[in-house]
């Protein structure tokens, strides 16, 4: 087999962060710019010998020698003891703010360059083709050659979550410098696109999870609202299909099949707007779509769906303030403990009760008319009425549980496995221990009402958050004590 790679600059060390994500660019566009060519060429006009295209992700390698104390009010930014420390990086173009912002504090904070380079790790061809409409990976056994002969393709014994679940044993001596390595994170970009139907470019520092397709339209009249006003800040509505308008009376076309995660985008030109994404029912759609956005790193990350109220003095239509969660969701055993304490976060909750207070005009004491605060159960069977109820209902008391969902949980757990701040506000939409079930004709006109409010308090207290500190907002309650520097 004969090798054919790229020709490379050798690596170079920077101290300014804007130059080392230059250079990390242009090592990138040389890569994936060989790789095209040559597969485009395969698939045109076959291939003679035995060759093996070849070309790598490029690398930020860091080195420490010495315990300089750094500002230790950040929670990112440093490493923690001298080393050496390194993380592949894919796609630049999309994470050059963070990048910047990330190699910049490393510089800052250390004192020491940052050195650029070639990475060992190979990029799949089926990453490197990836945007380009002209060119697409066939399935295997359609192309004319074998593909895993003439070019790399994913390997799922590097794209894993050692880094972020704290189990990653480094064999070289090399720890990561981030949570994801590229590969996972292309892996992450590709899923993103195919279960939301819009392009990762499109999302948003904030994050808005729901289980109910009627936020949608309130989602998309709150954007049409904001493009009207020019001085918003919002510059674009994206929906599902990657349609974009920049008017408040644009048309959407209307989508005939929607993709399994409907997802919706208001965008700021600093990323810091909003995306709203409809995860439909259950655990295991939570995971999946925080698995993948969470490459993405936003800035946080809120779940704003319908749950059933278990106590005899809610009414449909209130709210629930999450400040803990019961785990029977089950989907993250795995990767995250039963026994790891979900903390609320102070600044989300704090967001969270005045978005509430701002919307609904009611402060204080008054607020308890329509909000309750505690313990959330997130459970994987969404027919659990129908079971025995001695075992279900004692849990619940004893975990003094005031709200029951399948998704809330799933989505905090990952938030803290993921260093993602994370927040949940419910609204009650039925109380099955209290005869009142989730039927039609049971909404109330309060009920309803309150479900219109319900996405603005989600969007206020993300605006709320938006306006803070990325140093107040990434807690260190979300970092351990063996952390990556990047966040």
């Amino acid at each position: 087999m004969s090798i054919q790679s790229p020709t490379h600059p050798a690596s170079e060390s920077f101290m300014d962060a804007t130059a080392a994500v230059d250079r990390l660019q242009l090592l990138y566009n040389q890569a994936t710019d060989f790789l095209t060519h040559a597969f485009s060429d395969a698939v045109e006009n076959g291939v003679t010998g035995t060759p093996h295209f070849r070309a790598f992700y490029p690398e930020i390698r860091f080195k420490i020698t010495s315990y300089t104390p750094v500002d230790s009010r950040l929670s990112f930014g440093h490493v923690s003891a001298p080393g050496t420390f390194a993380s592949t990086v894919t796609r630049p173009d999309l994470f050059r703010y963070y990048l910047i912002q990330q190699i910049g504090l490393l510089i800052r904070n250390h004192g020491q360059p940052v050195e650029i380079g070639v990475s060992d790790t190979p990029i799949p061809v089926h990453f490197a083709v990836v945007g380009r409409d002209d060119v697409t990976v066939p399935q295997e056994g359609t192309a004319g050659f074998v593909l895993r002969d003439v070019f790399d393709v994913p390997d799922l014994s590097t794209t894993n979550d050692d880094i972020v679940n704290g189990t990653f044993e480094p064999t070289d001596g090399i720890g990561p410098l981030a949570l994801f390595t590229a590969q996972r994170v292309d892996y992450s970009l590709a899923r993103l696109a195919h279960y939301t139907a819009t392009a990762p470019e499109h999302f948003q520092n904030h994050v808005l999870f729901t289980n109910y397709q009627f936020y949608v339209s309130e989602f998309e009249s709150y954007a049409r609202e904001m493009l009207a006003d020019p001085n918003s800040g919002y510059t674009a509505f994206v929906s599902t299909g990657n349609h974009e308008i920049t008017t408040a009376d644009a048309d959407i076309p209307e989508i005939t099949k929607l993709p399994q995660m409907p997802t919706y985008h208001l965008k700021r030109a600093d990323g810091n707007g909003i995306t709203l994404v409809n995860i439909g029912v259950g655990p295991s759609n939570a995971k999946t779509a925080t698995d993948h956005i969470a490459v993405l790193r936003p800035h946080a990350w809120m779940m704003v769906g319908h749950c059933a109220g278990l106590r005899n003095t809610q009414a449909l239509g209130d709210f629930v303030l999450a400040h803990a969660y019961l785990r029977e969701d089950h989907v993250l055993d795995d990767d995250l403990p039963v026994w790891t304490p979900i903390p609320a976060l102070a600044e989300v909750q704090v967001a969270l009760e005045e978005a509430v207070a701002e919307v609904t005009e009611l402060k204080g004491y008054d607020l308890k008319r329509i909000m309750r605060t505690g313990t959330v159960a997130t459970i994987d069977n969404r027919n659990w009425e129908l079971r025995d109820q001695s075992g279900p209902v004692k849990r619940l008391s004893q975990s003094r549980a005031v709200a029951l969902d399948m998704e809330s949980a799933t989505i905090a757990a990952n938030g803290y496995r993921f260093r993602v701040p994370y927040g949940t506000l419910l609204c009650v939409s039925d109380k099955p221990l209290h005869g009142e079930l989730k039927l039609p004709g049971m909404a109330s006109d309060f009920y309803r009402t309150q479900v219109a409010r319900h996405l603005q308090i989600g969007i206020k207290a993300m605006e709320g958050l938006r306006g803070m500190p990325l140093e107040r907002l990434h807690s260190r309650k979300l970092r351990s004590f063996d952390e990556t520097a990047f966040l």
